[in-house]
């Protein structure tokens, strides 16, 4: 991880020698600080050092996803989740769903069957999905309850939605909600510029938190298969010592609250058999 962050930081400018120098300054100074981190991670318990991300795209979508199934990507954009290779393999039907058309149509071409552009938040299905992934969707969008009804209402009985939620009680989603949109993107795109395509969307974290994400869910027709937590994000490796603070903070929160002290999680929940849709 430390590596793919140092590919990404910014190239040296060409505007002059004043610029460049800086440029090749800052690049050192982060490249310096993103090592330190890498470097004191080691001495971390393991899970604690699990992408959570990357688990959930390597992991656990190919672990429940069926060959020949309809798979709706939620909020995947012009970055839809399966790739060409799998879903030719498994022979997949997958429809990409998204607020933005834009999004959609600058998806790679065959990546999706069909697109819809809708909110998940208003948008009803008709209940023709095997499989619902939303991969860091739940916490841009105003309303959590009424996106699950309408992923339970895209799914069939017994369909599974693969969620992957960055959680409300992370310390960068606090500071997430606190500071003004523009002002976060300023920061998060001058450390981070790789992020600005796929990050920088307004966040809500309505009720994302494993357990109350999971109670939620139950109202609405669909139960938890699987769960998995992660203590694990990349936001503060740009400089060691508040990097070092909010391991320790992070540490120290599970021991009192356990599974929800995580910063990320993943659900893997399944339509009532009974549900008429």
């Amino acid at each position: 991880m430390a590596n793919s962050l140092l590919q990404t930081l910014p190239a040296d400018s060409s505007s002059g020698w004043w610029s460049g120098s800086f440029s090749r300054l800052c690049r050192k100074l982060i490249a310096d600080q993103i090592r330190l981190t890498g470097r004191f991670d080691k001495f971390l318990p393991g899970e604690h050092r699990i992408d959570g991300n990357a688990d959930f795209i390597d992991n656990l979508v190919p672990q429940y996803t069926p060959a020949g199934a309809v798979v709706y990507d939620a909020g995947g954009g012009r970055n839809p989740l399966i790739s060409m290779e799998r879903k030719s393999q498994l022979r997949l039907n997958v429809v990409g769903l998204d607020i933005d058309a834009g999004e959609l149509a600058g998806a790679p071409s065959g990546r999706y069957n069909r697109t819809i552009c809708a909110d998940i938040v208003s948008y009803r299905g008709a209940g023709d999905a095997d499989l619902v992934i939303c991969q860091a969707l739940l916490e841009h969008v105003v309303d959590t309850g009424h996106a699950l009804e309408s992923i339970a209402s895209i799914l069939k009985p017994g369909g599974l939605a693969l969620l992957f939620v960055p959680s409300r009680n992370a310390v960068y989603a606090r500071i997430n909600l606190l500071l003004p949109q523009k002002l976060k993107e300023r920061i998060l795109f001058g450390i981070y510029p790789h992020m600005r395509r796929s990050q920088g969307f307004p966040a809500y974290y309505d009720r994302c938190t494993p357990a109350a994400l999971a109670a939620l869910a139950l109202r609405k027709g669909l139960h938890v298969v699987e769960r998995r937590v992660y203590f694990q994000s990349d936001y503060f490796r740009f400089c060691f010592p508040i990097h070092a603070l909010w391991r320790l903070w992070v540490l120290l929160f599970r021991k009192l609250a356990g599974c929800q002290a995580a910063e990320t999680f993943s659900l893997v929940l399944q339509k009532d058999q009974e549900a008429s849709g």
